[in-house]
């Protein structure tokens, strides 16, 4: 039965329910003809009542069309501009590669996108809105966190050596792409920023990319003086297969004061907590043995919040409703990516660079550029 639930809920997710739109929906434009629009935001638009994606640009037209027909998108305009021009759109999405995102984010917001009572802007770090992740996260007790790793490792069919994920001109890179889930996991694990990236490796492309990394690794030390690890590579062998993960580990505590938080139905989250008992004086080990849990959640609902979530909603679409939730005012579930989340995911990754032979990545020109 619980195969059957995961096919059933699996197929809802690429084929969901199509909501009725209201008179107050929110009109998308899309920035781009990107491979993750469809899954990041054409699938979730469709069983959300406030959300109507109404036009897209594309740098060639004829794909934008392409594109647009494909996808039911009504309006395909001649450029990028001319979607941040169109009053008619409410909110812009970008899903250009990373070196583009500051400029036209910018423009956009120059422009009053996305508007309620003043522009806002969120970073898509859709694994932020996982509920498997929410789940983890509220087990974890973060000042007492004396380690951390995260992996994230693809094979090197996922991308070619001359895809645009290493064109160093527009952000390429490993670290800038797979590499933020990774350095976002355990900053999210220690709900803190490092202070000190101990130690940084970035592997670089074979010339004419060498700029840019295929590889990386790096080390920090958070305020409570744990440490946290990345590693992770998008040159894995072909036969490769594993999920991104990571491992917390905490201080020891004496037994009898051992924390239990309660944690409610669902999620998908595995944790194995490793016991030993030791005497007080000697420190020898009297007992050792090992206890793993594994919950459930697909809705906030199972894990005891007050928020909207249907069991078949991927985490584009709960990060879809907590953006609506902010453009209109409404508390949500409280999860969102703030302005000084971005930064400080930003410091983070300057900090790798700064450590690693690489060297820190040239600020952008195109600020003064807009503004």
């Amino acid at each position: 039965m619980e195969i059957l639930g995961g096919l059933r809920r699996n197929w809802r997710q690429f084929n969901p329910p199509v909501a009725s739109k209201q008179e107050d929906a929110l009109k998308f434009g899309i920035l781009g003809a990107a491979n993750i629009t469809p899954m990041a935001l054409i699938l979730p638009a469709k069983s959300h009542s406030q959300v109507i994606i109404h036009a897209i640009a594309a740098r060639d037209k004829t794909r934008a069309t392409v594109f647009a027909k494909k996808h039911g998108i009504p309006v395909v305009k001649n450029s990028y501009e001319e979607i941040l021009d169109d009053p008619a759109i409410d909110v812009v999405y970008i899903p250009l590669p990373t070196g583009l995102h500051l400029e036209w984010a910018l423009k956009a917001l120059v422009k009053g996108k996305h508007s309620s009572e003043g522009p806002i802007l969120m970073e898509a770090f859709h694994s932020r809105f996982a509920l498997a992740w929410q789940q983890f996260l509220a087990v974890l007790d973060p000042p007492n966190i004396s380690h951390a790793i995260a992996k994230a490792m693809l094979p090197s069919y996922i991308a070619g050596d001359n895809v645009i994920r290493f064109d160093y001109s527009i952000g390429g890179g490993t670290l800038l792409d797979l590499g933020t889930y990774p350095l976002a996991s355990i900053r999210d694990a220690f709900s803190a920023e490092p202070e000190e990236c101990i130690d940084a490796k970035l592997t670089p492309m074979a010339p004419p990319r060498e700029k840019c990394d295929h590889t990386f690794y790096a080390k920090f030390r958070f305020p409570n003086g744990g440490t946290g690890e990345i590693n992770g590579t998008l040159r894995a062998p072909k036969t490769h297969l594993s999920l991104p993960n990571i491992t917390v580990t905490h201080k020891p505590v004496p037994a009898p004061e051992e924390a239990k938080k309660a944690v409610g139905k669902g999620a998908e989250v595995t944790r194995t907590r490793k016991f030993e008992i030791r005497d007080a004086g000697s420190s020898t080990v009297k007992r050792e043995y090992t206890k793993t849990d594994t919950k459930k959640a697909y809705t906030f609902r199972e894990i005891d919040r007050d928020a909207a979530g249907e069991i078949h909603w991927s985490t584009y679409r709960y990060m879809l409703e907590e953006f609506v939730n902010k453009v209109k005012g409404r508390k949500g579930s409280g999860v969102f990516v703030s302005h000084e989340e971005s930064i400080a995911q930003s410091r983070a990754l300057d900090m790798i660079y700064e450590k690693s032979r690489l060297g820190l990545r040239p600020t952008s020109k195109r600020v003064s550029e807009v503004t």
